[in-house]
């Protein structure tokens, strides 16, 4: 029988190459856009072989659904959706909900930007656009069924969800502070009031 072995440092030293090779593709992928940078380039700026980043990380497509995971799951929705849960109105809830999905989108606006760029022109879009939004979507959805359950909705749960992903989905967050040029906080404190009156006003 043999024993399998297990290093500690070996794979901290793994996750290190592999965190490296992530940045390393985000920033290229931001400033160059993804559909012209190669692996070479990736692991020309990671410090690393190209083998190394096949096998960390996998193929140039693959780094790029590992970054927008990543970005998924650093938003921290469950907090925002737990402190929504307490509220009993919609200017309570639309105000944190403006203030938490402000925090995802000012967080990881590099990624949306990165997204922005490479859904036209990558191999399987639909799936990468999916990926991305998904659970960002079925947060929302969340936030109308507590609407719902307060008694606060005029309208179905559905429409409701899609009303605030007009608010305050990638696009709303990106059309007023990438392209307009406004403040994270201008674009905040308008979408909560946008959101108040047309939720409050049952859509």
């Amino acid at each position: 029988m043999t024993r399998s072995y297990h290093s500690p440092r070996r794979a901290r030293d793994a996750a290190d190459t592999r965190r490296d090779i992530l940045r390393a593709a985000t920033e290229l992928f931001s400033a160059n856009g993804y559909a012209r940078v190669t692996v070479a380039d990736i692991a020309k700026r990671a410090g690393v072989a190209p083998q190394t980043v096949y096998s960390s990380a996998g193929g140039k497509s693959d780094v790029l659904q590992q970054i927008v995971a990543e970005s998924v799951a650093e938003s921290d929705s469950a907090a925002t959706l737990a402190a929504i849960r307490e509220t009993s109105s919609v200017a309570e809830a639309m105000t944190l909900l403006a203030r938490g999905t402000r925090m995802g989108n000012e967080g990881g606006q590099q990624v949306v930007e990165v997204l922005h760029a490479a859904i036209p022109v990558h191999e399987d879009g639909a799936r990468l656009w999916e990926q991305s939004t998904g659970p960002y979507r079925q947060a929302l959805t969340e936030v109308a069924e507590h609407l719902r359950d307060k008694g606060l909705l005029g309208t179905d749960v559905e429409r409701t969800a899609d009303v605030l992903w007009f608010c305050f989905g990638f696009g709303a967050w990106r059309t007023l502070v990438r392209e307009c040029g406004w403040s994270w906080d201008e674009a905040e404190a308008w979408l909560a009031r946008q959101a108040i009156d047309m939720i409050g006003g049952n859509v």
